[in-house]
């Protein structure tokens, strides 16, 4: 089963339309079972009984989310595949220790992968909604790139990855991929 997490400032929030929404349409449509938690209402019960976890992205200046980073200490023992988008990209790199800064995007952007990985190669176009970046640290490896910041990274030994990008808008193939691993 697969566990779609809601990190919107609120539960059933407006926000969840425009991002938890588009993720859940995708899995739908690939015929996956899921349920939808919002990440106040987490529980351990729900981590083990998920095959697959999908942390979904915020709306710009909704970052709620970093209040309760305690709330996602579980990502560090986790052993099932785990994709953080935007927001869930920068809880992955918190928990792992990176820092974040200041990189606004908005928009199409082109992006060049650095290292060869199952969703992607080359340059692409991604959409961008973010005011904030992470800075990897040796837990990971970086994927992909923008001109001015990481757009995808690896955990160099979990199948854990987050993009920094909206795949639920322009590329779903990296949720379909995501969903195949």
């Amino acid at each position: 089963m697969m566990l779609i997490i809601d990190l919107c400032w609120k539960k059933d929030s407006l926000s969840s339309l425009e991002f938890v929404n588009p993720v859940k349409r995708i899995v739908e449509g690939e015929h996956q079972p899921f349920i939808i938690k919002h990440f106040l209402e987490l529980n351990e019960k729900d981590l083990v009984a998920a095959d697959k976890i999908i942390m979904c992205g915020t709306a710009l200046k909704d970052n709620e989310f970093r209040k309760h980073l305690s709330r996602f200490s579980w990502l560090r023992k986790h052993d099932k595949p785990v994709l953080g988008i935007c927001a869930g990209m920068q809880i992955i790199g918190l928990i792992y220790g990176t820092r974040m800064f200041d990189c606004k995007e908005l928009g199409m952007w082109k992006i060049m992968t650095k290292k060869e990985n199952i969703f992607f190669s080359g340059v692409f176009q991604a959409y961008e909604l973010h005011g904030s970046a992470i800075r990897t640290n040796d837990n990971f490896e970086v994927l992909a790139k923008s001109s001015r910041c990481v757009q995808m990274i690896k955990h160099k030994n979990k199948h854990i990855y987050g993009v920094s990008f909206h795949p639920e808008i322009r590329n779903e193939t990296v949720i379909k991929k995501f969903l195949g691993i």
